[in-house]
């Protein structure tokens, strides 16, 4: 199984950065606009909308408010893993300052290097929508 890691610094405090990052349904959208074009829920699922036109559907697996991490797994779409398991996490660095680490394991390997990239890709814009949070603002 292929394990994929990737972590960077947000220049926003993790209570900031979760408020975005926890909401299962509106949170992709929300902190990788442009990336991603569209998320909605439906029931414990939420479809999301890429710009390059990929649609896939996430299952929410768990949402930890306290430990600031949430868990879902790609369940269906245009991807379809024989396995998948993501999990986004926001770690206090300092008050006006966290990390994001993004934890993803799936099956087959042959999607870790697609997958890969388009995790690359969305953590440039996370940062970016991110950083430029105001502290407090919790948009």
């Amino acid at each position: 199984m292929a394990s994929i890691r990737k972590e960077t610094v947000i220049e926003s405090s993790a209570d900031d950065a979760w408020e975005v990052i926890g909401d299962f349904a509106a949170g992709p959208r929300r902190m990788a606009p442009g990336f991603a074009q569209d998320s909605r829920a439906e029931g414990d699922c939420r479809v999301v909308t890429f710009a390059d036109g990929t649609v896939v559907r996430e299952r929410r697996v768990s949402v930890d408010h306290g430990a600031r991490r949430i868990v879902y797994s790609v369940v269906g779409g245009d991807v379809q893993p024989e396995h998948d398991n993501a999990s986004m996490q926001v770690l206090p660095d300092g008050q006006q300052r966290c990390r994001l680490v993004w934890i993803r394991d799936v099956l087959p390997d042959e999607l870790a290097a697609p997958m890969t990239e388009a995790m690359s890709a969305g953590l440039e814009v996370i940062k970016r929508t991110l950083d430029q949070l105001q502290p407090g603002s919790r948009e």
